[in-house]
């Protein structure tokens, strides 16, 4: 008995020492990483804490803010401190950032940032790297061709005139003009558009007799920018294994994602089930019809199809996990970038009429894809918004082995020394800056801060070498994650323009600099003097009457 205690007191001892000694080298690696990474010879900004480096300068200023404040002072290449003082690479040099985005396997999104995107919205084709993403890609990419998205530009007009004829009850309510939160009204538009091109499914969130929508209601708790970020929080992100704490943020996403997975297993299964029947009748029915034209159907005939190996082929898990990452990617990014557009057009009214004008020029209200993009001024608009106004300001990537980054202008170093490329460190992070790139002064000039639709006319030749996937824009990124589905979004934006414009007048309902962007995901409006009601963008809506 004696020996028994003996010898299970050692094992509890030995089991102890491992314990701490892993804690210790863990503790070590974390707090040793800013002493060993090759980016510390790097000019930047000191850090204001220990504990937060840069971050809190960063989350208390306008989005990109701060970085091109440093940027201005130290240079394109420059290393700010992440939490606990990890040094993080923000370039804006167009040849580093090309590197960075076209070998993807060697840079990829943090994996603390997958899995708290994962908590999201899954593990879909946003969240995911590596073979399992290359797979979830190589079947989803015929559902966002082009022939694809001119079959869905007719849901796109249909639900713009829906919100256009929304917005017009309420000033015949109300009187015209009327204050309405047109963020609001845009994100119900796009999350129903999704519905019926992602899925046929019917959300009916622009209804203003139908019932209360969960899932709206889950989005916008789960897309409501924080108005601080906690140090739990922080300490989360680092150590999974603190989520068993819960938090108000977690039981928010917790109760969300339940309901995004409800209604996906609902979907899959009845699209499952209709393939089946059509292949079991040995006959392809309706081709044209809506329950055929869905992207999620699309997707699960591509993936049944019997020239794919198995090994290729999405598991359940894979393709459920898509049905969030549609309703974030072609649901928050577009209700937000055409709002900034609206926004945009009240801060130059002359662009507004001068928009307004061309798009009188089509003798339609529900003009086709094509003719929505023959409209050069509504396409330099989009642009000039999607330049100013990126829904996404930055893509955070993270350093799987150690590298050398190419830059396109040499530059010094700390130690005064002339380097003509970056050595960087494995599990060193990296900023790339759409936002910055988009706006940069030195690409597109000193009026590069402007919205000004004209400069599309005639581009700068430097911008040629910004190495997005559209546009000369880093918006939609680029590389092998640039995003699958930006035709989407441009055809389903110029439809809400087109409408919208067309039917009325825009100004803004308060002061410009009451207006500041907020990040959580994708850069929403919220009112500096009014916090406490999260996102929205006031407008005074009038109906513009044509002479």
């Amino acid at each position: 008995m004696i020996a028994c205690t003996e010898h299970t007191t050692l094992y509890v001892g030995i089991g102890c020492t491992c314990a701490i000694a892993w804690l210790l080298w863990k503790a070590w690696v974390v707090l040793s990483r800013p002493y060993r990474s090759s980016l510390r010879s790097l000019p930047g900004p000191p850090a204001s804490s220990w504990l937060y480096g840069n971050l809190k300068t960063i989350h208390a200023e306008d989005i990109s803010a701060p970085q091109e404040r440093w940027a201005a002072e130290y240079g394109s290449n420059i290393v700010y401190r992440d939490f606990l003082g990890h040094p993080r690479l923000w370039t804006a040099d167009v040849r580093a950032v090309n590197h960075i985005l076209t070998h993807s396997v060697d840079y990829q999104k943090p994996e603390m940032g997958r899995k708290n995107l994962a908590k999201l919205i899954g593990e879909g084709v946003l969240s995911v790297e590596g073979e399992q993403h290359r797979t979830q890609r190589r079947i989803m990419n015929p559902a966002f061709g082009p022939s694809q998205i001119r079959e869905l530009t007719e849901i796109f007009v249909q639900k713009a005139q829906e919100l256009r004829d929304v917005w017009d009850g309420h000033l015949a309510q109300h009187g015209s003009p009327a204050r309405i939160d047109v963020l609001d009204g845009l994100t119900r538009m796009t999350l129903d558009v999704i519905g019926l091109a992602g899925f046929n499914y019917r959300f009916d969130s622009l209804n203003p007799n139908g019932k209360p929508n969960k899932l709206n209601e889950a989005f916008q708790a789960i897309f409501q920018p924080p108005e601080h970020i906690s140090t739990l929080a922080i300490l989360k992100s680092i150590f999974p294994a603190l989520d068993i704490i819960p938090d108000a943020w977690s039981r928010r996403v917790k109760r969300a994602r339940a309901v995004m997975h409800d209604i996906g297993m609902q979907l899959v299964a009845e699209k499952k089930a209709a393939i089946q029947r059509e292949l079991a009748e040995s006959k392809e029915k309706g081709r044209n019809d809506m329950r055929n034209r869905d992207l999620l159907t699309l997707l699960l005939k591509a993936n049944m199809a019997t020239d794919i190996p198995d090994s290729q082929r999405l598991s359940d898990d894979d393709v459920l996990a898509q049905i969030p990452t549609f309703l974030v990617a072609g649901h928050e990014t577009t209700s937000v970038a055409t709002t900034w557009c609206l926004f945009a057009l009240t801060q130059a009214p002359n662009v507004q009429k001068k928009l307004r004008d061309e798009l009188f020029t089509l003798d339609t209200e529900t003009p086709s894809m094509d003719e929505l993009n023959s409209l050069t001024y509504l396409d330099a608009v989009v642009r000039e918004t999607l330049r100013v106004h990126a829904p996404v300001p930055m893509s955070y990537r993270m350093v799987v082995k150690d590298d050398i980054i190419p830059v396109s202008e040499p530059f010094v170093d700390l130690n005064g020394q002339v380097q003509d490329s970056i050595r960087i460190s494995k599990g060193d992070g990296i900023d790339v800056p759409i936002l910055s790139l988009n706006r940069s002064k030195k690409l597109w000039g000193e009026d590069a801060l402007e919205f000004r639709p004209e400069r599309w006319e005639n581009t700068p030749e430097a911008v040629s070498s910004i190495p997005g996937v559209w546009g000369h824009l880093l918006t939609f990124l680029g590389g092998p994650r640039a995003c699958i589905g930006y035709r989407f979004s441009l055809v389903e934006m110029k439809a809400l323009v087109f409408t919208l414009v067309r039917a009325f007048e825009f100004e803004l309902a308060v002061p410009a600099e009451d207006v500041q962007k907020k990040s959580s995901v994708v850069q929403r409006p919220q009112l500096r003097s009014a916090p406490e009601q999260g996102s929205h963008l006031p407008l005074l809506v009038k109906r513009y009457i044509k002479e």
